[in-house]
């Protein structure tokens, strides 16, 4: 099985310090992960090294879908659409299990962004855009047709409705298979590794310096080439880097809440309008349905990034208005996540206008940054940068490199034929967790986070000796997740691997001491480091669940 353990850590920094690489990429999200499996996958020997854990920025924090912008349409950002689009297809067909297919209800309002006429005319033009197989293709529906499908819709301003495709996944675990699925390639990927500086040769980049964060010390990598795909960070990368002139980042914050299901009973996904004239996306997910997103200018700590009672304020009064009967208040909000969009800046424009195009930067020393861009769109970015370290490579060791093939790399936790076979085998799982004392709802939950690694985890808890069955499994995870996912904190556990601290938030008091013991045990941590991991427990969750 492709993975990356937390128990090989020393051998990996062992390798990376005394070897020579190809290629050394900066940032672990999902940019930095595509890069990763497109390099690997090309036969070039690659190190990755992330400075928290992996997906901890913009990865863990977007609207976790994987979608084509029907509003680019709006912004003539035809090729963008198309691109998305196209990419959405191949996505879900590398990874069923994580990219799911969501219809997309999009209600007409009298006075709204969505005219009749032109919702038609632009839901053909996007399935036409982005290839959408004929039983997905859109539909446009009448007002009654649109309230059967959605009953909390406001009827009094209602006046039909368009369906159209769309996909939902999980943003982090989607960055942490990917990378999973790239170590399989032989790519070596370090999180809490911090590039701090740049080797050069003849003033061209021959690597990185690193600070290991678990321990404190200081590394080197060797490389021939570099690429930043740090994220918002990549101007300060490039700073380091003394080539900070020219296109630079314009982060904008986006903002989702997640909300108990009864208090938001959504049949499905909806895409409707607000009164500033922006669009707000509700989504059912499991127990829960989260609503997002804002998108503001952001000026401040790239590293502490908040959901303030104003974004909350203004996604509630959005949904309220939309579903009139609802009536959400702030004390309904379980929890929440703040991240923010590494947009390129283009003067004159808000940042809802900003262009969700993504940008390559070459510095004379050789450094390559890449940013902007969407979730969705991961893949091609990766290839495009890949072609472009090709040329260089061809040019400068007379060395060809292989085309990009990621198109046809299943993912980990596959493979799975299609969607229907995904269902079959959520069902096989929930009823093995069911005959275990746990809700079925965890059969969706560990397919849908694990996919067919679900195996994996119960023969873990089988194991476990616990008479409470979500302890049980929540140990399982942790085992599997250690050994197979580099998971070095109850925060990577809980936030990015699980989704716990976002979709269950609730569940982490019965878990955090039997997770704190069971770390503190692999590792061998210190009662100063448990106090520490607790400490940071409290504060992500104060964080998501409190607002100023």
């Amino acid at each position: 099985m492709s993975g990356i353990s937390a128990l090989d850590r020393g051998k990996v920094i062992g390798k990376v310090t005394s070897e020579q690489y190809d290629l050394v990429i900066i940032g672990g999200g999902i940019t930095g992960a595509g890069i990763v499996l497109d390099a690997a996958s090309r036969g070039l020997k690659v190190a990755l090294d992330e400075k928290s854990d992996f997906a901890s920025g913009t990865s863990s924090k977007s609207t976790k879908l994987i979608h084509g912008g029907l509003r680019y349409l709006k912004q003539f950002e035809i090729a963008l659409v198309r691109e998305v689009g196209m990419e959405r297809a191949i996505v879900h067909k590398l990874a069923p299990h994580l990219v799911k297919s969501e219809k997309m209800l999009l209600p007409l309002i009298k006075d709204g962004t969505y005219g009749k006429i032109l919702t038609s005319l632009g839901l053909m033009v996007y399935d036409v855009l982005a290839g959408v197989e004929r039983e997905d293709q859109r539909k446009m529906l009448s007002k009654d047709e649109a309230l059967t499908l959605e009953p909390l819709l406001d009827e009094s301003v209602l006046e039909g409705g368009g369906l159209y495709a769309e996909y939902r996944t999980d943003d982090a675990r989607l960055t942490t298979e990917i990378l999973k699925t790239a170590a399989g390639y032989k790519a070596d990927i370090l999180n809490y590794a911090e590039a701090i500086d740049f080797l050069y040769t003849d003033d061209q980049v021959s690597g990185i310096t690193w600070k290991d964060h678990l321990t404190g010390n200081t590394h080197e990598i060797k490389a021939s080439y570099v690429i930043s795909a740090a994220g918002p960070w990549v101007d300060k990368i490039r700073k380091k880097n003394h080539s900070f002139e020219g296109k630079r980042l314009h982060p904008t914050k986006g903002v989702h809440v997640v909300l108990p299901r009864e208090k938001f009973p959504v049949n499905q996904s909806v895409y409707f309008d607000v009164p500033d004239g922006r669009m707000l996306f509700a989504i059912p997910r499991d127990r829960v349905t989260y609503l997002g997103t804002t998108d503001t200018d952001y000026h401040g700590d790239l590293n502490d990034v908040r959901t303030d009672k104003v974004d909350v304020d203004y996604l509630l009064d959005g949904a309220n208005r939309a579903f009139p009967d609802v009536d959400l208040t702030i004390e309904d909000v379980e929890s929440s996540w703040a991240g923010l969009r590494p947009l390129i800046e283009e003067e004159g424009k808000s940042a809802s206008e900003l262009s969700r195009k993504d940008e390559i930067f070459e510095s004379d020393t050789g450094l390559l940054s890449i940013a902007g861009g969407k979730l969705t769109g991961y893949r091609k970015m990766a290839e495009r940068i890949v072609d472009k370290l090709a040329k260089r490579i061809r040019r400068d060791q007379d060395r060809k490199i292989s085309d990009c093939i990621t198109d046809e790399i299943s993912i980990c936790g596959g493979p799975f034929e299609d969607g229907e076979d995904v269902l079959k085998y959520e069902q096989v799982v929930a009823e093995k967790v069911k005959s275990a004392g746990l809700d079925t709802y965890y059969g969706v939950y560990l397919v849908g986070n694990y996919g067919r690694q679900s195996d994996d985890i119960l023969k873990h808890f089988q194991e476990i000796d616990n008479e409470d069955p979500e302890i049980r499994l929540a140990l399982a995870e942790l085992e599997f997740t250690i050994n197979i996912e580099s998971v070095q904190s109850v925060m990577d556990f809980f936030e990015r691997r699980t989704g716990r601290l976002y979709f269950h938030i609730q569940s982490i008091e019965k878990l955090r001491v039997p997770v704190l013991n069971k770390m503190a045990a692999v590792f061998s941590w210190s009662e100063e480091r448990i106090q520490q991991e607790n400490g940071y427990l409290d504060k992500a969750v104060e964080i998501a669940s409190h607002f100023n």
